[in-house]
């Protein structure tokens, strides 16, 4: 029997300014790209902004039946890694690996799935060179005088779809060889950079026909898109290309350009790209120099779940603002559904299929669906999550109980696997476990004699530690607060 295709998701396309329904290729496989860290330093929670609206729609994907294959790209060489190491006076892959791992050591901190494949840029220098020899053959790259080697835009007709650029404004002839430059800029762009004596320096210059250098910051995704579509999938066309509205212009209409230029073919069906964080009405950036990373949360304590439930009440389309007062609020919103959840667990099983309960459970995930099929909305998403917590708890109220609590903690867990806005898991000390289980006895023996005072003062005892309570009538329950 063949599987029931996965259900409509519809996203905003930046390529046609349209929310559009996602049409793969060849269903149910997605493929998926997306912009990774430059690692010079460390990633700053704007760019995780980034990276965790992507990670909910990969889960979204994955759970309404799509077979996502995400490859991400890490920048370990350009302009501003090279200039770093050579500040640092350090060769290139020296300065950049610790910064490498403190991006896998952040995500996993803020429970982002990894991707399938990561491309570091100097991994890929083979299929870079390729790339260039055949934009070259194209005709639709060239030699500076310079030697340097730069893409044509008036042999690509079609260059500023994306960012809307208008093409009168395009220099004809004329050259820049930043990575990054002015949207008020469009001219001819360098692939590849001749080696020059700072590159030399750290380690960054490597052979190629058209002369001794280095890949420009655009060709290098170019490369590494297409050489891993091509290996899994056969492709040429990626189903989604997704990354900061600050790439539009000119990283990603440059990587259209290289791509097209050397495939004849698109080089993405869907756009998708997420707004800034600001901090203060600012965008969050190392320029302006009010930036927090993701460890400076984690050592700060702050649970991951109410970063991401932050995130989330945003639409990723629209820029975040980030201040204490928020995340405080998120952290409180990620207590109440882990105390929910926490409710639901200690319950017990009542009837199936019956009551209350079961229909908001049922209505949780058509609500979770629709928000989510509808351009990934998250505020929606966690409004209903939030919805369904205040009615479920209205039931589980009820003197007699609420039939359909299986229903629902399956649910509740469906969507929270999706969303993964539950609280981190505390690390619990044996030592303490044990004194936990001897005082709660003690205060049971205590109620069993109506020594009601001393079972008090125990509550007391365990509280100063941190220890929260609940009697159940599956026996007393304790959590860390």
């Amino acid at each position: 029997m063949t599987a029931a295709p996965p259900p409509q998701v519809s996203l905003f396309n930046t390529l046609t300014r349209r929310v559009e329904p996602l049409q793969p290729l060849a269903p149910p496989r997605v493929t998926f790209y997306t912009c990774g860290p430059t690692v010079w330093n460390y990633a700053h929670i704007g760019n995780f902004r980034t990276f965790l609206f992507e990670d909910l729609l990969r889960r979204w994907l994955e759970h309404v039946g799509y077979d996502v294959f995400q490859v991400m790209n890490l920048t370990d060489v350009d302009d501003r890694t090279i200039k770093a190491a050579r500040a640092a006076g350090k060769p290139l892959v020296e300065h950049t690996a610790p910064f490498t791992k403190a991006f896998f050591e952040d995500r996993d901190y803020l429970r982002i799935k990894p991707a399938h494949v990561y491309t570091p840029a100097t991994a890929y220098m083979p299929q870079m060179i390729a790339l260039v020899v055949r934009l070259l053959e194209r005709g639709v790259a060239y030699k500076g005088e310079d030697g340097s080697v730069y893409f044509s835009l008036a042999k690509f007709p079609t260059y500023g779809r994306l960012s809307r650029l208008d093409t009168r404004e395009i220099k004809v002839g004329a050259r820049v060889a930043s990575d990054e430059y002015a949207k008020g800029d469009p001219s001819d762009f360098a692939l590849w950079k001749k080696a020059d004596a700072e590159d030399e320096a750290v380690g960054a210059a490597w052979d190629a026909p058209f002369g001794r250098g280095r890949p420009g910051w655009h060709l290098e995704c170019s490369a590494m898109a297409l050489e891993e579509i091509a290996k899994c999938c056969g492709v040429q066309t990626l189903d989604i290309h997704a990354g900061g509205i600050d790439l539009i212009f000119p990283h990603h209409e440059n990587e259209i350009a290289q791509s097209e230029g050397a495939t004849g073919r698109p080089f993405a069906r869907h756009w998708v790209h997420g707004e800034f964080l600001n901090v203060r009405g600012t965008k969050m950036s190392k320029r302006h120099g009010n930036f927090l990373t993701a460890r400076d949360l984690r050592e700060h304590g702050v649970d991951a779940a109410a970063v991401r439930l932050l995130f989330l009440q945003t639409h990723y389309r629209q820029p975040v603002d980030f201040n204490d007062e928020a995340l405080a609020g998120a952290a409180e919103g990620v207590k109440r559904l882990g105390e929910f959840r926490n409710r639901l667990q200690g319950a017990g099983s009542k009837e199936q299929g019956a009551g209350q309960l079961a229909r908001d459970a049922e209505q949780l995930e058509t609500d979770i669906a629709a928000a989510l099929n509808d351009d990934l909305n998250a505020p929606r998403a966690v409004a209903a999550l939030f919805d369904f917590v205040r009615d479920a708890n209205r039931e589980l109220d009820k003197p007699q109980g609420a039939a359909g609590t299986a229903q629902a903690l399956a649910a509740f867990e469906r969507v929270a696997g999706v969303l993964d806005v539950l609280p981190t898991a505390r690390a619990i000390d044996p030592a303490l476990a044990s004194w936990v289980a001897e005082r709660i006895a003690a205060r049971a023996q205590a109620r069993k004699s109506k020594d009601f005072k001393a079972a008090d003062a125990i509550r007391a005892e365990l509280g100063a530690r941190g220890v929260e309570i609940e009697d159940t009538p599956q026996g007393t329950k304790w959590r860390l607060r």
